[in-house]
């Protein structure tokens, strides 16, 4: 099944589907209503096991995520990922209620459930599409933080008897997130310290010691009564930008658990399913499906991102982009634990919902980037190789493309005036590679390979994203990375 699932991400790749479809069909294949006839129905041990799959991820996107990008769209995505919940709840709740007829406890559940932000989804859709920073930050950050209140909301709805006091639960929310905040990021900063001044005997121990590092974070946000989803999350990311030994060997490391985690956890989720059960759930799952991705979500886009001036189509892009995966189907696995009346077609409900609706948004997503122009030109991506000279240079080798319509065609290597200290090492045309002269002219679909020791790497990207946006002219006619980044329309 492993191999069948690598095997898939081939194919997801080229077709454009995304690959948390397959992997929930290869479990429903090995199902009891499939080929595999495995029965399998426990609920508890779907929710353990998700859990678990989902530190894995938050701790692998968190690692990923860069504060640079996520510092400017700190608080929008705050906001986006507790006002822009409660707003997507509330609106979700009342159409699953008054257009599919649900009693209002399992409106409330669902509204809750699938008000969350796939991690997984979100970290490995974003990273493909070359998209400006503050829409790729503020979607990221807002997958990383939201489910910490949801799952609080859950909870509080799938426990006995009803929320009596919505200010005592909105209580109970901030102290959650405020212990697992302070948690997580005191557990990364301590953690980071120590693999800095600490030398491990082989390199291979430090990608287990980060990992050990985050989950540690999740069980001391549990243990204290805070959120250990965010606390993995924060801790990862502080760990992620602290330029510890080692860091490509890492990245690997915590990559390919990561892949490990969403396999398994979709083919479980598959595995949990009974799809003869369904067709009664389809219709109710596209309604209530359409109202939270036409009303819900970019109504808690616009409220949430009002007051930071987030410019229309970035606002457009965002609300499409609200993905959901294994998150909801695993949050709908609480109801069921507890016993809470009608919580397995909770269950089929969302279940349906994530599959047509993360089929009809993740191929779309790339399409609409286009039409809203908000696709990056000169964005350089860090190539993650262990090299000795580099790590004793603190280096970076950056791969840029030159895409259709950049300005960057036409200009000689010497023309991009990089700063000192990064240097455009190879470029790859056509299939075969040469070590450029100054004299050398890019052209499109042009990929250089560009070596950037660490104080001069920001400055490199700015420099190549200002060319891409204004030509060998950029800087002396006003033109400059971030400006280009943030307006890239």
């Amino acid at each position: 099944m492993l191999l069948v699932a690598v095997a898939a991400v081939r194919i997801s790749s080229r077709s454009g589907l995304p690959s948390l479809l397959v992997y929930l069909g290869i479990g429903v294949v090995m199902g009891q209503d499939g080929i595999g006839h495995i029965h399998f129905d426990s609920a508890a041990v779907t929710q353990v096991m998700g859990y678990a799959a989902l530190v894995v991820i938050l701790a692998e996107g968190g690692l990923g995520t860069k504060w640079k990008e996520i510092r400017p769209v700190l608080s929008s995505a705050s906001v986006l990922a507790t006002v822009g919940v409660a707003v997507s709840v509330g609106v979700t709740a009342v159409g699953a209620h008054y257009l599919v007829g649900l009693e209002w406890r399992q409106a409330l559940i669902i509204g809750a459930v699938v008000s969350s932000t796939d991690a997984a989804a979100v970290f490995s859709v974003l990273r493909k599409i070359p998209l400006p920073a503050r829409v790729t930050g503020t979607l990221e950050a807002e997958s990383g933080f939201n489910d910490a209140p949801v799952v609080i909301l859950v909870v509080a709805f799938s426990t006995a008897g009803p929320v009596e006091h919505w200010y005592v639960l909105l209580g109970e929310i901030v102290l959650e997130l405020a212990i697992g905040a302070a948690i997580g990021i005191a557990v990364g900063w301590f953690g980071s310290w120590g693999l800095r001044h600490v030398a491990l005997p082989a390199s291979g121990l430090y990608p287990i010691a980060v990992l050990a590092i985050a989950v540690s974070a999740y069980a001391a946000g549990a243990l204290g009564h805070g959120s250990g989803f965010l606390a993995v999350y924060l801790a990862s990311m502080v760990l992620g930008n602290a330029r510890l030994p080692h860091w490509p060997a890492t990245r690997g490391f915590a990559e390919g658990l990561g892949w490990i985690a969403q396999i398994g956890m979709f083919v479980v989720l598959g595995l949990l399913v009974t799809p003869h059960e369904l067709g009664d759930d389809v219709v109710p799952a596209l309604v209530i499906g359409l109202v939270l991705t036409m009303v819900a979500r970019p109504l808690s886009v616009v409220l949430s991102l009002a007051p930071f001036r987030v410019p229309w189509p970035e606002q457009a892009l965002m609300s499409w982009a609200g993905l959901r995966g294994a998150v909801p189907i695993i949050l709908a696995t609480i109801p069921m634990v507890n016993g809470v009346s009608g919580s397995r077609r909770v269950f089929n409900i969302v279940f349906v919902l994530v599959v047509v609706y993360t089929l009809l948004q993740g191929p779309t997503l790339p399409w609409l980037a286009r039409k809203l122009r908000l696709g990056e030109q000169g964005e350089a991506a860090d190539l993650g190789i262990e090299s000795a000279p580099l790590e004793r240079l603190r280096g970076h080798l950056l791969s840029v493309t030159v895409p259709e319509g950049s300005r960057m065609h036409g200009v000689e290597v010497s023309e991009l005036r990089l700063p000192p200290g990064a240097a455009v090492t190879l470029v790859v045309r056509e299939g075969k590679s040469f070590v450029p002269l100054p004299s050398t002219v890019l052209r499109r679909d042009d990929e250089l390979l560009v070596v950037a020791t660490d104080p001069v790497r920001d400055a490199a990207e700015r420099r190549l994203r200002a060319v891409a946006h204004g030509g060998k002219l950029a800087g002396w006619l006003g033109t400059d990375g971030d400006a280009g980044r943030g307006a890239a329309s």
